[in-house]
Order: structure tokens, then sequence, then C-alpha cells
């Protein structure tokens, strides 16, 4: 699961650092996460919060509540919200769950309705009246607590509340308040023996596990496994101008353009994934075809850089760098760069490919091919020595050992 440290610029022009938590493929949605005070961006209940969430294919950004300690300013700071969904609109999508633990849970009722793309709202140890909660900052007027609770009633969104009813901190009673100004679908679950900042990992899991399962249902589903025909799909994300999620039969992965050209840089952009097609089918066909003379090649590293050169034919160059590592004579280093000359990828580039092309659904994919390309090199390999008359050749199975040949 991903992880990076990220900054965004929040209300009256603070920088606030945040915690950015994505799932291993596209995100099905994305989760705001606004934590308790004080806790600074590595909360272990936010952190729990997030790789659950991103277990369950969603992207979560969690950052901490910017209390102030002073009564200057409406707070819940409900303009640092919007600037982080914002944020995630721009890098991913709009942030379609959001979570609140603490002051941060108040926060999050507050700004919840005018966050349009919010689908389900959750919060941990949220008070219904921030004013109760002593040096903190409080909304202007008569009565702050009179204002979340109308703002609560106006929701129109389902509504988890987690609360722990030995919380020392903010008392059981929060969340009967919460519970009753919100409107159906509402749900509650009691935190137990649980204290205010989940500090015990059992209870941050429980937490995150439930908020997790309950944001499903309310979550667009994962999208389902590619079929095994032998096809790559691509699709765009929705994400930025350029972010497609490329998947095969038992994998996913972005690819994207660099932020200079509009791209959210979140993927290799698509001549980065042909030069990482020629890198990949090098060392593959190095490593079987070392293996079959049972020479000491330890490993292969190879650096692909493309270029269009203007007034060459063809104008398209592929710069292949490879080093090998291993006892290896001078003999058995030279025969391996030839014979990277031979991988398939290459031979295609060399050769040139047709591409024919036709609408998605208009005709079944071909069969799974999957193969294809583990026996293209096996070709190359076996075509490779006879070519040099070396004497050795395989007994006719792909990924057979070499036979010596009796002369």
């Amino acid at each position: 699961m991903p992880t990076e440290n990220v900054e965004f610029a929040g209300a009256q022009g603070r920088t606030l650092a945040a915690r950015f938590d994505r799932p291993d493929r596209t995100p099905r949605a994305t989760a705001l996460l606004v934590h308790c005070f004080g806790l600074g961006e590595t909360s272990q209940a936010a952190a729990r919060i997030g790789r659950a969430l991103a277990d369950s294919g969603v992207a979560v950004l969690g950052f901490a509540y910017a209390g102030r300690g002073d009564r200057s300013r409406d707070v819940p700071e409900t303009a640092d919200i919007a600037a982080a969904a914002r944020w995630l609109e721009g890098r991913c999508r709009p942030p379609a769950l959001l979570i609140g633990h603490s002051l941060g849970g108040s926060a999050v009722l507050a700004a919840a309705s005018d966050v349009a793309s919010a689908k389900a709202v959750a919060v941990i140890g949220a008070p219904a009246d921030p004013a109760r909660r002593p040096g903190l900052s409080v909304p202007t007027g008569p009565d702050p607590g009179a204002r979340l609770k109308s703002a609560i009633g106006r929701l129109r969104r389902p509504l988890l509340i987690l609360h722990s009813p030995v919380d020392q901190e903010v008392g059981i009673a929060n969340a009967s308040e919460i519970f009753m100004a919100a409107r159906h679908p509402r749900s509650f679950i009691s935190l137990d023996t649980a204290d205010h900042l989940l500090a015990r990992v059992e209870d941050a899991d429980y937490a995150a596990q439930v908020i997790a399962a309950w944001a499903g249902r309310y979550l667009p589903q994962a999208p389902a496994t590619a079929a095994d025909d032998g096809a790559v799909r691509v699709a765009e994300t929705g994400a930025g101008k350029f972010q497609v999620e490329v998947s095969g039969r038992s994998w996913r992965m972005l690819a994207d353009e660099p932020p200079d050209v509009g791209g959210l840089g979140s993927g290799p952009s698509p001549y980065e994934l042909l030069a990482s097609a020629l890198g990949a089918c090098t060392t593959m066909t190095l490593r079987l075809y070392a293996e079959r003379k049972g020479w000491p090649l330890e490993r292969s590293r190879v650096a692909v850089r493309h270029e269009k050169i203007a007034g060459q034919t063809p104008p398209d160059m592929f710069d292949r760098r490879i080093a090998l590592e291993g006892p290896l004579d001078d003999d058995q280093t030279a025969r391996l760069m030839e014979i990277a000359g031979r991988c398939p990828v290459h031979r295609t580039l060399e050769s040139g490919a047709r591409v024919v092309t036709g609408a998605l659904e208009s005709a079944p994919a071909r069969g799974a091919q999957g193969d294809s390309h583990f026996r293209a090199m096996d070709s190359e390999c076996r075509d490779a020595d006879r070519a040099t008359g070396n004497g050795e050749v395989g007994n006719g199975e792909v990924g057979s050992p070499p036979v010596r040949q009796s002369k």
C-alpha cells in the first residue's frame, strides 16, 4: 500500500501536512479523514483507518484538525476541509467519504453539507458542542452547539457514530446528542473500553474495520477482475486529465503523463511503458538463456531511454544499457550481450507490427495467449545456438534444459 506525506494549502494561507494512503490498484473512491487535534499526521487511529480503507480500495487523505485555541474565527475550520477536498479532486477524485475523529468529527459534521461529492460520513468520539472542549476555539455566535446540531439535521447523508462509553475527554452523551440530531440512515457503534484517542491497537483496528465495512455499502464497488482472454485493458479513471488504469489477468497499474504536460505523474507514460517492455523482455531473455547454458549470471539490470531524433529514419530510438552481474567470463558476457538483441520485444520494435482497430464490443477477443512471450523467448534462445552451431539444442519441450549432441 503506497503512503505519501503531502502538503496542501489550507484556510488563511496555512500549509497543512497530511498523509495520503492509496490502494495498490486504482482507487474506487477517496476519503477525507480529519483526525484528533494535537496528534499530528501520525495518529495511530488515523493511520490504521487509512490502511484499512486502502486495503478495501479507497484512497485516504488524512490531516490533523488545525485548532487555534482562540475565539477569533469560526471553528471547526470547515475551510480546511473544503481545501483538502479540492486537493483530493485534483490528485485523484473528490472525496466520497468523510471521517472525523474528536473535534475533527465536529468539523466534518459542520462541513459535510458543503462537500457535494460526499456520500457518507463517519465520526469517532466527536463533541456535539465544541464549546465544551476547554482550550479550543469555538464557533462565533450565541449557541455553537445549536449551530452544529442544525448542520447535522441538514446532513442528508448516511451517518456512522462511533463512541466509547468510558471516553473521559468527550462523554458518551455527545454521541446521543449527535444521533438524535441526525436523520436516517444513522448508525451507532459502541467502542466499549476504548479511550478517546484509541491508543490501544485493537481499538484502532476495530474502528478502522467497522468504518471500512460500513462505508462499502455507500461507495462504488471495486471493478470486476479482467477476463482471462489475453487482452490488456486500459480505461480512464476520471482522475486528472490523462490518468488511466491498465489491467491484465491478475494485475493492475496506472499510466499517466507528467505534471509539466497536464498529467498527475501517477504512473509511467505510454513511451515509458514501451521502454519498460523492452527492458523487462531483455532481462527475462538473458535469464532464460543463462539458465539453459548453466552460466553464473547472478543478476542483470537494464536501463532504457526513448527519444525521437529528427532527420533519422526511423526517428524513434531506444537507448538500452545493460549491466551483467556474476562471475561471467569475457565470452559469456559477450554472448549474453548478443542475446539481448534477440529478445522478442526487441525483434518486434525492429521489424514493426500491424495494429488492427475495431469496436471493443463488436467481436470476441482472441483466446488467451499468456505464454506467447515465453514461447518467443524460448524460440529465440534455441535459434541463437542453432545459428552459431555450438552443438546444444533443447529436447523439443518449452523450457527444457539443453542436451549435448553427439559428434
